[in-house]
């Protein structure tokens, strides 16, 4: 059987519910919904959290190595030689691997996991890619470098961004956004592949395309940002003007994005705006698709989409992801091509980290023995299987989390004070109503702790975690 071809788009900040194909009304999506329909939807999806205030650093880490957060190396700024990436295996199976767009870890993974690439962005000297670009019409990009080196290239300073100084390490890209560039980057090495020698031998490629949007700045083309005017938006059910508790991080740079109380308007703007740029990739991530069935290789091509986070924008009172509610951990996360059911959702609990074996499984590749993701093959193939029956979760040292049988317990320590919720997510998805007082839930109140202990221990998390937490 000829191996396939892996299509892997990835997004940065998109929640779990941004996609109409979830049933929000307001936001229309129809790529991802032809996507999803062409293939299997999974619609509870989750990362780990994450050690960092750059939740999306460590998510990446764990997608692209299929570990989980306490056996990443720090906080996934770095993946060591030992911990083989999910690309770097495609290329020892004969892939041709090819990158474009972000890159939130070091040069080395880089260089050992991609043999090809386009528009490589992240390899930069100054913190933070928003500080280091001008939003999404201006960004600083790399041409692939199979060396892994990246020296300063053309001067970044038109226009000069102040404070930062020139030249940054960048080509330059103007005038175009930032999905675009990517998507365009992304069709050409689709196009060009059956016509490459690469192509002409059989070799299938991997295709990593991740995008900086929808991070903000919320920024799209006009025509599409007038789509989605503030009134029309509705406030999430669980809007507060403040988070009712400390949670260790509410000065965060995420949650400085609005004032503080929050205000209706100023939120409806902020959903507004994330859905207006959603919409944007959306259209993109059509463009791609179109490309893939223009080349002759749809049939043979495993897609998959996905992204590294969710994000607040208003709910809880919070703005970012730097929290364990469902909004934060839970992302999109859509497969379809050879050997996956087509117009299938399933409710199967998972990590992004489990998309490593499960892509080795469907393309027949062997899974390295530092992966600690489980294979959803059973989840997409079997109709009701379950490849988890637990989740944790955790952000930094004040929060861990715990999911079973449609009950979230999450615990907070915070400058020596604990605070405990406890959800039924069945009847209560937006976390509103904190059962962890209520008689009636103490056993389960007793157990989820017990399971959350039992995380601990499997996870080696107790480095975070000071005693007066865990009680000792």
């Amino acid at each position: 059987m000829k191996r396939p071809n892996i299509l892997f788009i990835f997004t940065d900040d998109q929640r779990f519910d941004t996609l109409s194909a979830m049933g929000n009304p307001e936001i229309d999506t129809p790529n991802l919904d032809r996507l999803a329909a062409r293939g299997t939807l999974f619609t509870h999806a989750h990362i780990m959290g994450g050690t960092s205030g750059a939740v999306c650093m460590p998510s990446r880490a764990m997608l692209m190595t299929g570990r989980t957060l306490f056996r990443i190396e720090g906080q996934g700024q770095r993946i060591p030689p030992e911990h083989t990436t999910m690309p770097e295996q495609f290329r020892k199976a004969g892939y041709v691997t090819a990158h474009v767009g972000k890159w939130h870890q070091d040069r080395a993974s880089h260089a050992r996991s991609f043999s090809t690439g386009a528009k490589i962005f992240g390899f930069r000297k100054k913190k933070g890619w928003y500080e280091a670009c001008n939003g999404h019409w201006h960004i600083p990009v790399h041409d692939f470098d199979p060396t892994g080196s990246y020296e300063p290239g053309e001067g970044y300073n038109d226009p000069p961004i102040a404070p930062f100084e020139a030249p940054f390490e960048t080509v330059k890209e103007n005038g175009r956004h930032s999905a675009e560039v990517f998507s365009d980057a992304a069709i050409e090495i689709i196009r060009n592949h059956p016509a490459s020698p690469e192509g002409r031998a059989g070799k299938p490629f991997f295709l990593y395309l991740a995008h900086i949007a929808p991070h903000d700045p919320r920024q799209c083309p006009a025509r599409i940002y007038r789509q989605y005017p503030a009134a029309r938006v509705s406030l999430p059910p669980n809007f507060a003007i403040r988070h009712p508790f400390d949670n260790g991080d509410l000065r965060v740079r995420d949650e400085l994005l609005a004032a503080f109380p929050r205000r209706p308007h100023e939120v409806r703007r902020h959903l507004a705006d994330y859905y207006a740029i959603i919409a944007h990739v959306d259209e993109q991530v059509g463009r791609v698709l179109d490309a893939l069935e223009e080349s002759g290789q749809a049939d043979n091509t495993i897609m998959v989409f996905a992204s590294d986070n969710g994000l607040a924008v208003g709910q809880h009172g919070l703005m970012g992801k730097q929290n364990v509610y469902d909004h934060s951990v839970r992302v999109p996360l859509i497969l379809a091509g050879p050997g996956i059911p087509q117009g299938q959702r399933t409710d199967a609990p998972c990590y992004l980290l489990d998309i490593f074996p499960t892509l080795c499984d469907l393309a027949g590749v062997a899974i390295p023995e530092t992966v600690e993701g489980r294979s959803l093959v059973p989840a997409i193939r079997t109709p009701g299987a379950i490849v988890r029956d637990s989740l944790h979760f955790a952000y930094k040292q004040f929060q861990r989390a715990v999911r079973k049988d449609n009950f979230k317990l999450i615990e907070y320590s915070v400058k020596g004070v604990r605070t405990t919720q406890l959800f039924n997510l069945g009847s209560d998805p937006y976390e509103r109503v904190n059962l962890a007082a209520a008689p009636e839930h103490q056993d389960r109140l007793r157990d989820l702790r017990a399971e959350l202990d039992r995380w601990r221990t499997e996870l080696g998390d107790t480095q975070e975690m000071g005693r007066e937490f865990w009680g000792e």
